[in-house]
């Protein structure tokens, strides 16, 4: 890494130190760093009249010549932009967005363009209404990394699972301390495993502790109920955006946000109907779904696919040392079931086929040393759902049954049989979903189904959600536990420690991959080191 990074980091923490809990990244005086040629106002006017800051800012989906900015505001307004390769800002670029609408919360997704490779770039930041022109919101400051277009080294974290479980943002303990942890890791980018949001799962003002202290929760409306409408899967992700921590890790570094179930509801496909379920009235997960992709959009630094909008599957280079592949095992799947569907169909998908041959195609012609696949569930980990018809459902890919691939475990197979074929190799994935830390290496030697070569599975989280575990595993695709951290029992508690993150970081000198897990305190748990497979000639 090159020492401007932690000069980057270093800046934005130590200005955080000073400023308002209002800004997401660094609230600074209008006429700070704004020069009365970009407009700023002689008389600084009545604060009722300047846009506002709600959620701060997020940048996501980086490439090497371009990066998503988010911000939202409270009213119609443009965001005026300013972006430089230093924190002098002397040689800037500026920007501006269209007007912020009520009908999309007043959020704004400015795709910034014309980007350096593999530079820290920094932005400055304010909305000017628009209905009183010459009116400015307070100014942030913000930075991110461009992905590289060389060898260079890479440090990519991910983990998942946010405020589940009943577990919210009690100031009192810290808030949601794993974004300050992730924060101080110093990644070049952070992939979000999913469950984003737990929006099936409202919160309590006060939760009694088993050591006999009481966890309180700040609580919203949006919160307070499971979600429904539009609205109320819009407060479920502004409400994350309501801890320190999260607008300060949102204004330094990018994300690459998957989609999985708390989106939606738990364990949900689309033709499932809430019917037994009293808390809601729109009984229809179809229609939930929709708001719900709607909000997650809105909120989340992601730059729409140009023919797909809802499309959340897409790929990232990191140079030519590692690629990022984000998959989504929710939209295309069929209905939970007993999982044991002899041949492939659209009951037993999970991927979809249009997604798995985007997968197995985008693997194939990838010529970056590590390919990594961000997968929201895990392959060999046995993830139930609840009994339909006197028989036991699965929400993942795995079974419970020892034998040969069925149901969704025939879609990994292909896949696994494909990348063999082809001779794809250093192949990792990541995950996260169980609500623990643990690293599966599959091998065929151990397997019922052989015809694929050894990889590995690291699993990371919760990021701020109940801590469970260990699941049971699925022979199928011979996995092996090489390091696992679970629950002594269900559902603890943020405030035990018990949550996690993982990394994946490449050296340019040897290409080796560097593989390791860590807690909400930066203890590194476990790691490996994984020399890169030669090419076959």
């Amino acid at each position: 890494m090159t020492d401007s990074r932690f000069s980057r980091r270093d800046f934005v923490r130590d200005a955080l130190r000073g400023a308002a809990a209002a800004g997401a990244a660094l609230v600074v005086p209008p006429r700070a760093l704004w020069t009365p040629a970009h407009g700023a106002p002689a008389i600084v006017p009545s604060e009722r009249l300047r846009p506002q800051w709600p959620s701060g800012v997020q940048s996501g989906d980086p490439l090497t010549d371009r990066a998503v900015l988010w911000a939202r505001t409270d009213r119609p307004a443009r965001l005026d932009v300013e972006w430089d390769t230093t924190d002098r800002f002397r040689n800037v670029r500026r920007v501006r967005s269209a007007v912020t609408a009520e009908s999309s919360a007043y959020t704004t997704h400015l795709d910034l363009t014309e980007l350096p490779a593999g530079q820290d770039i920094w932005y400055r930041l304010r909305f000017e209404s628009d209905t009183s022109p010459g009116v400015f919101s307070e100014q942030l400051i913000g930075s991110l990394r461009t992905a590289p277009d060389r060898a260079r080294r890479v440090r990519i974290a991910w983990s998942g699972d946010m405020v589940g479980q009943g577990w919210g943002i009690d100031t009192a303990r810290g808030g949601i301390r794993m974004y300050d942890a992730l924060r101080r890791a110093e990644p070049d980018v952070f992939v979000h495993s999913g469950d984003n949001i737990y929006a099936d799962q409202p919160l309590l003002p006060e939760v009694a502790l088993d050591d006999g202290s009481i966890w309180r929760n700040l609580v919203t409306e949006a919160k307070a109920k499971v979600a429904e409408s539009l609205d109320e899967y819009r407060g479920a992700f502004a409400y994350n955006l309501l801890d320190e921590h999260a607008r300060r890790f949102g204004a330094s570094v990018p994300i690459i946000a998957q989609w999985d179930d708390h989106e939606v509801v738990d364990n949900w496909f689309h033709d499932l109907v809430l019917a037994n379920d009293a808390r809601y009235s729109e009984k229809r997960v179809r229609v939930l779904a929709e708001r719900a992709k709607q909000a997650f959009f809105e909120f989340l630094p992601i730059r729409r696919h140009p023919t797909d909008a809802g499309r959340v599957y897409r790929q990232f280079r990191y140079g030519p040392l590692l690629e990022v592949f984000v998959v989504d095992l929710r939209s295309y799947r069929g209905a939970n079931s007993g999982n044991r569907q002899p041949t492939g169909s659209d009951a037993a998908s999970i991927f979809g086929s249009e997604q798995l041959t985007w997968l197995r195609n985008a693997l194939r012609s990838s010529t970056a040393v590590w390919k990594v696949i961000a997968s929201d569930m895990p392959i060999g980990l046995v993830v139930p759902d609840r009994m339909r018809n006197g028989e036991r459902n699965f929400e993942g890919i795995a079974n419970a049954e020892p034998g040969a691939p069925l149901g969704r475990e025939l879609e990994v197979a292909d896949l696994l049989r494909d990348l063999q074929q082809a001779q794809v190799q250093n192949v990792v994935w990541i995950t996260a979903d169980v609500h623990y830390a643990a690293a599966h290496h599959y091998a065929p030697e151990r397997a019922q189904f052989t015809q694929f070569d050894a990889f590995w599975e690291f699993v990371a989280g919760p990021m701020h959600a109940g801590t469970f575990g260990p699941n049971a595993l699925d022979p199928t695709f011979g996995p092996e536990v090489r390091f696992a951290s679970p629950a002594p029992r269900p559902n603890r508690p943020p405030s035990d420690n018990l949550q996690f993150y993982g990394t994946l970081d490449v050296a340019p000198e040897t290409r080796a991959l560097t593989a390791a897990l860590w807690d909400v305190t930066g203890r590194r748990l476990w790691s490996i080191d994984l020399a890169p497979a030669e090419p076959v000639r």
